[in-house]
């Protein structure tokens, strides 16, 4: 067994991380055994530290409990005896009456999404802690879904998508039936902060794009198409898997897509719609698509009228591209060396702002039409030819 120095309740046993940490003498009460030992599922260490770190907060949070409950407290009088049993008491809608309550007042108007991602979180609670009146779920469960979603492997992005539309739902209609507020699903350690991820994230170097490419090529099919397009374009991964044909001009003298927001995805931010010239492989790419694709969508294994699976492509295509790729390295890797080949042939910081679809500033930029095809299209092809 070899224990890290940083993370004392972590060691690797063949490749693989657990997770270990000795109960205190005071609490072995409550429990089988004198330790927690408990397989992580996971050879990367970076993985293994998040998952300790919320395993250590987890137990912490539950040994202060038991603590507290134990010692001689006039509070404790106040405390119910099983975690739950207010349940009988509450006259609080449930969780699924609630939603109801929520769909019928904030879904009118709103895309199909809206109401799949509240029955999709919804159903993740019951199907882990049961459908309770929504006054008495507890950290304890809140925790415990959590801790089921990363164990799904859900990135921590993913998982708070999720916590913010059941902290919506409950706000709301704990609002509408006056009841207290409720806070068992606010504040919930997630892991680390999904910006600091980002400044660290490194861009994949141009010799192992130019070699991606090359597999791409070989392989030639729609998940390779997916990750060419992404390559020579610096589109977000929901961008580009939620192409409509209608989206793509290949017959003009200068092949482009018009990137717009549809229902069935939406777009980050205003300034993400954008003219984006096809060149290179993404050219290449899109070629195929169109030809091979038997619906209106580009790639109708991630995307239909009703929703874009965008996390289901980052899942397939960062297990191919993870051996291929430097360390740190993914999909949206691609986005950042986008800006960095950009800067390599001197490309104006306007015009690269208007391709990768990032805030522009200044009061001028709201005058005029923008760039012409021709323009973009002629610093995109001094991007794919550089070497």
């Amino acid at each position: 067994m070899l224990y890290t120095k940083d993370e004392p309740y972590i060691y690797s046993r063949d490749g693989i991380y657990y997770f270990n940490r000795r109960i205190p003498r005071d609490l072995r009460q409550y429990y089988k055994c004198p330790r927690i030992v408990i397989s992580l599922r996971t050879k990367s260490a970076k993985s293994a530290k998040s998952k300790s770190t919320i395993l250590a907060a987890q137990l912490n949070d539950e040994w202060l409990g038991l603590r507290w409950r134990s010692t001689e407290n006039p509070l404790k009088s106040y405390l119910v005896d099983e975690i739950g049993s207010r349940g009988d008491e509450s006259n609080a809608p449930l969780l699924s009456e609630a939603k109801n309550i929520y769909l019928e007042a904030k879904g009118i108007g709103r895309p199909i999404t809206f109401s799949q991602a509240v029955d999709r979180a919804v159903a993740n609670l019951i199907s882990n802690v049961g459908d309770k009146p929504i006054d008495t779920y507890s950290r304890k469960d809140a925790n415990r879904i959590r801790d089921a979603l990363f164990e799904r492997g859900l990135n921590r992005s993913s998982v708070k998508r999720i916590f913010g539309t059941i902290r919506a739902l409950v706000n709301f209609v704990s609002r509408e039936v006056g009841l207290p507020e409720i806070s068992a699903f606010s504040g919930v350690y997630l892991g680390e902060d999904d910006q600091q991820l980002e400044s660290r994230r490194q861009p994949i170097t141009l010799k192992t794009i130019k070699y991606i490419q090359k597999q791409c090529e070989s392989i030639n099919d729609d998940r390779r198409w997916l990750i060419s397009l992404i390559s020579d374009t610096g589109m977000r991964l929901s961008e580009a898997a939620g192409l409509h044909k209608n989206d793509i001009y290949l017959d003009e003298g200068n092949p482009y897509i018009v990137l717009k927001p549809h229902s069935w995805r939406r777009l980050k931010t205003k300034g993400s719609e954008r003219i984006i010239p096809l060149v290179g492989s993404a050219l290449w790419a899109v070629q195929r698509a169109m030809n091979q694709s038997n619906t209106m969508f580009l790639f109708p294994r991630y995307c239909n009228e009703d929703e874009c699976k965008s996390n289901s492509a980052s899942a397939a295509l960062n297990k191919w591209l993870s051996p291929r790729v430097e360390n740190n390295c993914v999909i949206h890797s691609f986005r950042h060396s986008f800006r960095d080949r950009l800067r390599a042939v001197e490309c104006p910081q306007d015009i690269t702002d208007r391709l990768g679809g990032w805030s522009v500033g200044g009061v001028g930029e709201s005058y005029g039409l923008g760039y012409p095809i021709e323009i973009l299209s002629r610093w995109m092809r001094k991007m794919v030819m550089y070497q």
